[in-house]
């Protein structure tokens, strides 16, 4: 007997000659390469025999997938009709970002969309994009950064010591803050998420498991920031029985790391095999909920998610304890992820990408750029929106037009003019990329009310 597992060491104990064949050897090879073949045909006997025992395994849940009940693989033509939709600041907003919206609003699983008024062109679903689904989640709905969030920490500490004690936290944010690829934190923080069960039972979890680990508490590259800046409620009514007035504030913006980029990645593929779609449109490919993958990557999402929120939760932690300050606030929000909400009474699937949750009464923060202010958001629960908003200014110029259009001298001069101080950052994150914040506010109006402000200060952005 050869050491490697063929399709006929599987036909020969039973298996029928159909595409579970295929993704049996595909799981055994991607999973379990190094184990003993005997191992694998007792275990592979078992499940033909037994298959209700492996529904939910992680590896051999597939294969009794392919077994009972083989995902209907067939090339999808978009419908000529869109799904209802509203779009939010329509003349700030280019055509490409729109026509992007108009085809998957064409997906024979779209419910209903929204394009925010940040809105620009993204990969599949437009970044600023809400699209809600039925039973179907789609990892490019999602974004690449899952769970990329924002998270702002309010501290009872006079403005003054923005000024006064600048070189402290400008040491602070050089030495205690991590980003890009390879920057980790020399002392490692554990956490509970480490803990959770999709690690041990979804073999890619696994394998990431001690990625994730290493770059617990650090930022990404590109638009992910930490900044000291300072904080102004104008909302006399806030949740957190603020005075009016100003404090410190923490903000940071970042997504799930390594962990995320990779499930995305994984998933994304899944997706286009068993969901072809028009060339157009292939970047929104889907993965039906009731299959295997597409509750695998419910799973795997989730826990990137909450691997976001640990990250800046360590982030807060550490630069806390050096201000020596108790914090009396903290807004965080998503805008890279997938909820299951209830849109006109029927329970769908809501992608945000790029777009902040604003039901009535949830809290957010909307960030400008490194010298435009960022708003304190209480969300008013549009159904027209999906209960959703900007998640920022939105670009107004591509990467790549930054580094034609813009020098360093360009950069230096806006961020003298607004008294800024930037450690990192590079030309394509150029405050000037950004759209005007203000009027991005003004166009969502309907969709959150302002309790405050953020007014970035000190910039810790990826060299």
């Amino acid at each position: 007997m050869g050491n490697k597992l063929k399709g006929k060491d599987l036909i020969k104990l039973g298996f029928p000659k159909n595409n579970s064949i295929n993704i049996a050897l595909g799981q055994i090879n991607r999973y379990r390469k190094r184990e003993k073949k005997e191992r694998i045909l007792e275990e592979a006997k078992e499940v033909l025999l037994n298959p209700g025992k492996f529904q939910n395994n992680p590896i051999w849940g597939k294969v009794v997938e392919g077994l009972i009940k083989p995902v209907e693989v067939k090339l999808h033509q978009l419908k000529n009709t869109r799904a209802p939709f509203t779009i939010y600041g329509e003349n700030e907003i280019d055509e490409q970002a729109k026509y992007q919206l108009y085809d998957a609003l064409k997906l024979p699983i779209a419910v209903a969309g929204a394009l925010m008024p940040d809105a620009h062109v993204g990969y599949g679903l437009p970044i600023g994009g809400v699209l809600a689904t039925e039973n179907a989640v789609i990892p490019y709905g999602v974004g690449v950064d899952i769970g990329c969030r924002m998270c702002l920490t309010i501290y009872p500490i006079k403005t003054s010591y923005l000024k006064g004690k600048k070189h402290q936290l400008e040491n602070i944010l050089s030495n205690h803050t991590k980003f890009g690829m390879y920057e980790t934190h020399d002392k490692k923080h554990d956490h509970e998420i480490f803990e959770r069960q999709e690690f041990n039972d979804i073999p890619l979890l696994k394998r990431l498991k001690v990625k994730a680990f290493k770059q617990l508490g650090t930022s990404g590259g590109g638009n992910h920031f930490v900044e000291f800046g300072k904080v102004t409620i104008t909302d006399v009514h806030n949740e957190w029985n603020l005075d009016i007035g100003e404090y410190i504030g923490v903000l940071s913006h970042s997504g799930s790391r390594g962990l995320g980029a990779n499930i995305a990645k994984h998933y994304t593929y899944l997706a286009t095999k068993q969901c072809p779609l028009p060339k157009n449109v292939q970047h929104l490919a889907w993965l039906d909920l009731n299959t295997h993958d597409g509750q695998e990557y419910w799973l795997a999402m989730n826990l990137a998610g909450d691997y976001a929120k640990a990250c800046h939760d360590d982030i807060h932690y550490r630069i806390g304890k050096l201000l020596g300050s108790k914090a009396v606030a903290k807004i965080e929000n998503h805008h890279n992820f997938a909820w299951k909400e209830t849109i006109n009474e029927k329970e769908c699937i809501v992608h945000r990408k790029g777009a902040t949750p604003a039901s009535r009464g949830e809290l957010g923060i909307i960030p400008g750029s490194m010298t435009a202010p960022g708003f304190i958001v209480r969300g008013l629960g549009n159904d027209k929106s999906l209960n959703s908003a900007s998640h920022g200014a939105g670009r107004l110029h591509s990467r790549r037009k930054c580094k034609e259009k813009f020098t360093k001298s360009d950069i230096k001069q806006q961020l003298k003019t607004h008294d800024v101080t930037l450690i990192g950052g590079g030309i394509d994150e150029a405050p000037m990329a950004y759209k005007d914040i203000k009027k991005v506010m003004n166009n969502q109006q309907e969709l959150v009310e302002v309790l405050g402000t953020f007014t970035p200060k000190i910039v810790r952005m990826d060299k």
